[in-house]
């Protein structure tokens, strides 16, 4: 798959790293925007794909459309590009390396030393997706993120039946288990949504969706007592 595929995508990169940097020098942002998409590209994924890429952008703008939450908007949909350009489903330092990712590569792109550092902490936030109170940037991102929970059931039913493509390597009672306890730990946060939108719009269904999954995986073959994994197993 190349970029020539997702021309929209690359136009969206293109224009976003532009406004970004708005009225500083840098090189033609495409070659970035081609290596972007490469990655999200790579055969080894099934949920964390370029749709996923399209969904969290997209979201990003229908927060942005109902409220205007987070503070720089361009450097949100920039982190949003990098927060899982880095990815193998077997690693547990992936959003690290696509924070220092970014960090080089939007350097080299005419970044300021704050909208670079900005960039990277937002990607590293999708490690916790627990922005702090007021961080009105990681609150848009980490809610964009996560409201794939929020969609309608058969939807939500591809996203993990993805996810449990991407983790074939796990044996089913491992991944069951591992599977249960992030699902747990989600249901037990006050809060999965940060925005004003995404809680009064998202965060119902949300737990719906967790809740009807949960049981699913704790049936005749699924997990009956928390465990906890030492790998990110079937992470949302």
């Amino acid at each position: 798959m190349t970029a020539e595929e997702h021309p929209e995508l690359l136009q969206r990169w293109n224009a976003t790293l532009r406004a970004a940097r708005a009225g500083h020098e840098g090189p033609d942002p495409t070659p970035y925007g081609r290596n972007l998409l490469s990655r999200w590209a790579e055969p080894q994924r099934r949920y964390h794909t370029v749709d996923h890429l399209r969904a969290v952008l997209d979201r990003i703008d229908e927060l942005a459309d109902q409220g205007g939450e987070g503070g720089e908007l361009e450097l949100v949909r920039l982190a949003a590009w990098f927060h899982d350009a880095v990815y193998r489903p077997d690693r547990s330092e992936n959003e690290e390396r696509s924070a220092t990712l970014a960090e080089k590569a939007l350097t080299e792109a005419g970044l300021t030393e704050h909208e670079v550092r900005e960039v990277a902490r937002l990607v590293r936030l999708t490690i916790s997706h627990d922005p702090p109170e007021g961080d009105l940037n990681g609150e848009t991102l980490c809610d964009a993120d996560l409201a794939i929970l929020a969609t309608d059931p058969d939807t939500y039913r591809g996203y993990t039946a993805a996810v449990r493509e991407e983790y074939a390597f796990v044996p089913d009672p491992a991944f069951r288990e591992g599977r249960a306890t992030i699902l747990r730990h989600l249901l037990t946060l006050p809060r999965l949504f940060h925005t004003p939108y995404g809680a009064a719009v998202w965060e119902e269904r949300a737990r719906e969706n967790m809740e009807r999954e949960l049981k699913e995986l704790a049936g005749p073959t699924g997990p009956t007592e928390p465990t906890e994994p030492t790998e990110p197993t079937g992470g949302a």
